[in-house]
């Protein structure tokens, strides 16, 4: 068995993996998860091919993400998906590590010395026709600008992530909310294999935040979306339900290490990917 970094056609057969377990992931995910942290994407390769893979991405000198965590079906339970593991944390040294893990397996990233510090609550549901004032799109090269309210929301850097991740094509659409002095904040929405995700959402208020959501996915011609939404976020939970959200999935925020303490946890409304965090 050969434990290595994945490369870029790796990366893209890692999406792939995703796909087929569910996960939904973007259309465009692939290039955006890699210019994160070229070098955090790892595949175990047995003579029959690449046997399982994850992401361990470094966002800034103090903090990585781990996600994309899949071993194939043929090749579980040999012990293959923990080594790949192990020698994945290597890549983040002594940096905290965030990680979105399945309920079965809290246990498991337990022993690896992660502390469950919350939920994230996964929502799909209709749009509400909503529009506040100071709504645009995202202007070019504007991403870095974005950066300290993902800072304030987050409690943790990721500048290369946000520069591939905050643009705007076909099938991805970034829209800013402005106050007096500038952005308060902004939503990303995404095609998918199937339907719309929103996220990031970072907003200073509810209705902030499903006018921000509104837009995206409108721009992008959906009239539905999905929302990966903070367990903290109580009010907004029940906001959508009310408009006839109905929620499809949780994970459990762990860390190993000091998790990050965000300035304005509140304006987080929902999380940009369960991969990347």
């Amino acid at each position: 068995m050969i434990l290595r970094t994945a490369q870029s056609e790796d990366v893209a057969a890692m999406l792939g993996w995703a796909a087929s377990e569910g996960w939904n992931p973007g259309l465009e995910d692939a290039e955006a998860f890699a210019r994160a942290d070229a070098d955090g994407f790892f595949v175990a390769e047995k003579k029959g091919g690449l046997a399982a893979a994850i992401s361990v991405v470094n966002h800034s000198p103090d903090f990585a993400f781990l996600g994309l965590y899949i071993c194939r079906p043929k090749y579980r339970g040999r012990g293959i998906g923990l080594k790949l593991w192990s020698y994945a944390l290597d890549h983040a040294g002594d940096r905290t590590v965030g990680l979105d893990g399945v309920a079965e397996q809290q246990a498991n990233y337990a022993k690896s010395g992660f502390v469950k510090t919350g939920e994230t609550i996964r929502f799909e549901g209709p749009v509400p026709d909503l529009a506040v004032e100071g709504l645009r799109l995202l202007g070019p090269r504007e991403a870095a600008n974005l950066g300290q309210l993902d800072l304030l929301a987050n409690g943790f850097l990721r500048p290369r992530f946000l520069s591939s991740w905050l643009v705007n094509t076909e099938t991805r659409c970034t829209v800013v909310l402005d106050g007096a002095e500038g952005p308060v904040g902004f939503a990303t929405a995404r095609l998918c294999q199937e339907g719309c995700k929103v996220g990031p959402l970072i907003a200073p208020t509810t209705e902030a935040a499903l006018a921000l959501m509104s837009a995206a996915t409108r721009a992008l011609g959906q009239s539905r979306a999905i929302l990966d939404v903070p367990g903290a976020q109580g009010g907004f939970c029940n906001t959508l339900v009310s408009l006839g959200w109905q929620t499809t999935f949780e994970t459990a925020r762990m860390y190993r290490g000091t998790p990050p303490q965000p300035a304005q946890p509140e304006s987080l409304f929902g999380v940009a990917t369960l991969e990347l965090g």
